[in-house]
C-alpha cells in the first residue's frame, strides 16, 4: 500500500500545543511551528477507523486493558526489538513524563540524586527538581565529528551515597543518538554496581535509522534488566500523543510493586478507552506504516542536511541516528545565544525549541522538528537563509 506524507493539514484552531500556544512561548502567533515533537502527519486510518469503529457505540464508561493490551506490546518488541517481554513486567502510565514522575515517588526519597545527561529532554529536569530531589548532571560529550557519546568516566565520579537513579533518553531527544549495545552494557555495568536504577525513555525506539538499531538496555542481561525501568508508548511513532497512553516494564518485582503502588495511590492506573484501542491498534497492524514513514523521515533528514551544507553553511545540523528531530548548531553565526533567537522568531519566523532548555551545554544550539510535509521544511529552511 502506498501512504501519503506529503499533505499539508492546517492545524490551527485544533487546541494543539504546537501551533495554538505559540503565543505563550514565543509571544507571537504567526511563527512557522517546527518545535514540539509530534508529526504533522494524519494519524493512519487503521487506528481512526478502531477508534470510529467504538464511538458507533453510545457509553463511553470506565474501561480496562485486556490481555489483547499488553500482548500487542509484547508481539511487536520480539519482532521489532527482538527483545522477549514478559507480561508479568508490564503496567501502564498515563503518559512517558508521569511514569518518570511515579517511578521518582516510589523508588527515591526526598534530597536523593538522581543523574540526567544533557542536552537532554526538559522535563527530565523539572520532574527531578519538581518532586524536591537533587539533580546531577552527567554531560554528554560532543566529539569533532558533532556527534555526541556518554561520559563514563564523570558519570562514575559523581556517583555517591545518595545517587539512587539515572534518567536517559534511548534514542536521545534531541541529540538523535541511538546508543549501542556496547554503550548501555557499560552504563548498564556501572549502574548494576553502584545499585543505581535506570530508567530509560524509549518512546523514540522506532525512529532509527539504516544502519543504527535500537537496543533495549533491559534486554542485554538479566542483571542490567533487574536495574532498569523501560517507558515507551506509540504515541511518537503513530502521532497518538493526545490519547495519553504509555507502558511501562519493570522486570525487578520490587521495583514494580513500588511502581504499582504508587499509581494506585495517586489513582492513575485507569486510562482512556481510546487510548486503548489505538494502542492496540498501532502495535497490531502499523508495521507497513511505519516503514513507509522512516523512508520519508529518511529523506526528509537528507533535504535538510543538504540544504544546509549548500545553502546556510553556517547552520551545522547534527546528523540523527534516531528520531525525527535535528539538533542544529548556530555557533558559526557568530551571533550571541540571544541573538540567534530573536532572528528566529522575529526575523525568519520560525519556532524551534531552544537549545537551553535541555540544558546549559545547547547553548547556540536549537532543536527542528522534521515530521512535517517537505514542503514545510523548504519554506522554513528558506526563512532560516537569513543566517548565511
Amino acid at each position: 500500500m502506498k501512504y501519503y506524507f506529503d499533505e499539508i493539514i492546517d492545524r490551527h484552531g485544533t487546541n494543539s500545543i504546537k501551533y495554538d500556544k505559540m503565543p505563550v512561548f514565543f509571544g507571537r502567533s504567526d511563527l512557522q511551528p517546527l518545535w514540539v515533537a509530534d508529526m504533522d502527519f494524519a494519524t493512519p486510518d487503521f487506528i481512526l477507523n478502531d477508534l470510529k469503529k467504538r464511538l458507533e457505540h453510545p457509553i463511553l464508561g470506565y474501561t480496562l486493558r485486556k490481555d489483547s493490551f499488553y500482548n500487542s506490546y509484547i508481539n511487536w518488541a520480539a519482532k521489532r526489538y527482538r527483545w522477549q517481554v514478559d507480561k508479568t513486567w508490564l503496567d501502564f502510565s498515563p503518559g512517558v513524563v508521569g511514569a518518570l514522575g511515579i517511578s521518582i515517588l516510589a523508588l527515591t526519597r526526598e534530597h536523593d540524586k538522581i543523574i540526567v545527561q544533557p542536552p537532554v529532554y526538559h522535563p527530565f529536569f523539572d520532574i527531578i527538581k519538581g518532586n524536591n530531589r537533587q539533580l546531577v548532571e552527567n554531560p554528554l560529550i560532543k566529539q569533532k565529528n558533532g556527534r555526541y557519546r556518554m561520559d563514563f568516566d564523570h558519570l562514575t565520579s559523581v556517583i555517591d551515597d545518595q545517587t539512587k537513579m539515572i534518567i536517559i533518553a534511548n534514542p536521545h531527544n534531541p541529540v538523535g543518538r541511538v546508543w549501542q549495545a556496547d554503550e548501555l552494557q557499560k552504563l548498564g555495568e556501572i549502574a548494576v554496581k553502584n545499585n543505581l536504577i535506570i530508567v530509560s525513555d524509549d518512546i523514540h525506539a522506532d525512529f532509527v535509522y539504516t544502519p543504527h538499531q535500537y537496543t533495549p538496555l533491559a534486554g542485554l542481561s538479566k542483571a542490567i534488566a533487574q536495574q532498569t525501568i523501560t517507558i515507551t508508548s506509540p504515541s511518537k511513532t503513530f502521532n497518538i500523543a493526545g490519547l495519553s497512553t504509555s507502558i511501562v516494564i519493570i522486570p525487578n518485582e520490587k521495583y514494580r510493586l513500588a511502581y504499582q503502588r504508587k499509581l494506585h495511590d495517586m489513582h492513575l492506573f485507569l486510562g482512556n478507552i481510546f487510548g486503548n484501542i489505538a494502542f492496540e491498534a498501532a502495535y497490531n497492524n502499523g508495521e507497513a506504516w511505519l516503514e513507509a514513514l522512516l523512508e520519508y523521515l529518511q529523506n526528509n533528514i537528507r533535504f535538510v542536511t543538504d540544504y544546509l551544507k549548500q545553502h546556510i553553511p553556517n547552520i551545522q545540523p547534527v546528523q540523527p541516528e534516531g528520531t525525527f528531530l535535528m539538533w542544529l548548531d548556530f555557533s558559526n553565526t557568530g551571533l550571541t545565544h540571544e541573538q540567534i533567537k530573536d532572528k528566529l522568531i522575529n526575523e525568519a519566523k520560525i519556532a524551534l525549541n531552544d537549545g537551553l532548555s535541555f540544558g546549559k551545554n545547547g547553548e547556540k544550539h536549537f532543536r527542528m522538528n522534521i515530521a512535517s510535509p517537505r514542503k514545510n521544511l523548504e519554506m522554513a529552511l528558506k526563512k532560516l537563509e537569513i543566517f548565511q
